[in-house]
């Protein structure tokens, strides 16, 4: 079974599924994707994410505020993410971090409310789903300031090896996404090729970054299983060692769901 440990289920193109998300869940079960973690981006959309997981017990969900968001004041930013992160179907705060790509000007505003999304969880103990991108030496400073086991896992990630080491040293897993498949990302496989399986995740991101060979259509759920194929074989491993791997891993880093499964709970 494989996990695809971070997705906008709430975003997802529900055309071929006749508008309904439980079918797309159902397909991409069919192709051995059986759980799933949607994405909050802001304080807007999460009511609609906290329902998806309610809805269905396949789903978990996070609670925060992308960095790419137009919601970063952080004015009752950490008292809303720690109510929030209460509920059963919460097991992660983000997703959050720092963007000097697309929103270099915003920096400030990003690192303010990337600190509130880190002291959330610290103080609650869930693990903190991070965005990075052109922003190495700010990011692995907030990181490198308090590690702890099962901390949090750079998400969708295409920086350089020494980066991803030394977030993974701090407690730190690190997913890929359909990215690695691409033409051009030969630095993301030379980079995949070194995170020790038991720190790795796999993800989609859906509905974007499809991964070859669904370049130029919706990234759907079920793709976690083309992406973790393309892994296994870059990797020389079995996609049976894979799955089996990432899933346990996702339920380690992720251990409000590992408690709920363990005990049978429905959200």
């Amino acid at each position: 079974m494989l996990v695809d440990s971070h997705c906008h289920l709430d975003r997802v193109d529900l055309t071929q599924f006749n508008g309904q998300l439980t079918a797309a869940l159902d397909y991409a079960e069919s192709c051995g994707v059986t759980r799933f973690l949607c994405i909050a981006t802001d304080r807007d959309n999460t009511a609609a994410v906290r329902k998806i997981a309610r809805d269905d017990p396949r789903v978990y969900c996070s609670v925060g505020v992308h960095p790419l968001s137009d919601q970063l004041a952080t004015d009752g930013l950490y008292d809303f993410l720690i109510n929030q992160s209460a509920a059963d179907e919460v097991v992660a705060i983000g997703e959050t971090g720092l963007d000097g790509f697309y929103a270099k000007d915003t920096i400030a505003a990003q690192q303010a409310s990337f600190e509130q999304h880190f002291a959330a969880a610290h103080d609650c103990q869930l693990p903190l789903i991070i965005h990075t991108r052109e922003a190495r030496a700010e990011t692995l400073q907030l990181l490198l300031s308090k590690p702890r086991e099962n901390a949090g896992v750079l998400h969708c990630f295409t920086e350089d090896w020494p980066m991803a080491k030394a977030a993974i040293d701090a407690g730190y897993y690190v997913s890929i996404s359909g990215i690695v498949t691409f033409r051009q990302a030969d630095n993301v496989r030379e980079m995949a090729k070194k995170i020790p399986l038991d720190r790795l995740l796999v993800e989609t991101d859906a509905p974007y970054l499809a991964p070859v060979p669904h370049r130029g259509k919706p990234c759907l759920p079920s793709h976690t299983r083309t992406t973790a194929e393309f892994l296994a074989e870059l990797r020389n491993e079995s996609i049976e060692q894979l799955a089996a791997q990432t899933t346990a891993n996702f339920y380690s880093l992720f251990s409000k769901a590992s408690r709920h499964e363990a005990t049978g709970n429905t959200m």
